[in-house]
């Protein structure tokens, strides 16, 4: 049973004036992190669910189309802010929101970050190799090698951020973060 059919009219009005607030925040929240206003519009809704739903529920909830709930839930499951579950009984997805507030936190930066971290280096490392080519084709003009060796210098500080980057993602991964900066109790 829907526990909040058994709430009267004020009680209900008063509830979702609550919860929208919350929901506005979230999504205005996820937005600064370039997911779509609508997107964590859909994450706050989901998480005042107490049951899984389907992409049907929400898209009635929301008042979206199934095609854009379906983008959404995608993006939120690739995210791993959400999970798809079994549900006996029932032949649609059903979706329930990951509410470790932490956990999302570390999947999302992790994700991000880690691309980033992998693109840039790849990058850096590629320069770094012409770098040292130019430095042997130039090998007698040595105003042109001061240019490069100030480049490759530049270059190893950014390659040095990267790799701390990719310690602080394997700290958030493996919850040694929590050890410099405890979760609240």
């Amino acid at each position: 049973m829907n526990e909040l059919a058994a709430l009267n009219e004020e009680q209900l009005m008063k509830l979702n004036n609550t919860r929208r607030r919350v929901i506005e925040s979230i999504g205005k929240n996820m937005d600064l992190y370039g997911i779509t206003l609508s997107i964590g519009h859909l994450y706050g809704n989901m998480y005042f669910n107490r049951e899984p739903v389907t992409l049907d529920d929400m898209s009635h909830t929301m008042g979206m189309s199934k095609t854009s709930m379906s983008t959404g839930m995608r993006t939120l499951h690739d995210l791993k802010m959400i999970n798809k579950v079994w549900g006996k009984g029932s032949r649609k997805d059903l979706y329930e929101v990951e509410p470790n507030w932490h956990q999302n936190f570390t999947d999302y930066f992790s994700i991000k970050w880690r691309k980033a971290v992998e693109q840039n280096m790849s990058a850096l490392n590629r320069s770094l190799k012409e770098n040292e080519a130019l430095g042997q084709q130039y090998a007698e003009d040595q105003a042109f090698l001061d240019v490069l060796g100030s480049d490759k210098e530049k270059i190893d500080e950014a390659l040095k951020y990267y790799k701390w980057l990719d310690r602080l993602i394997d700290s958030l991964e493996t919850g040694d973060i929590y050890t410099f900066i405890p979760k609240e109790e």
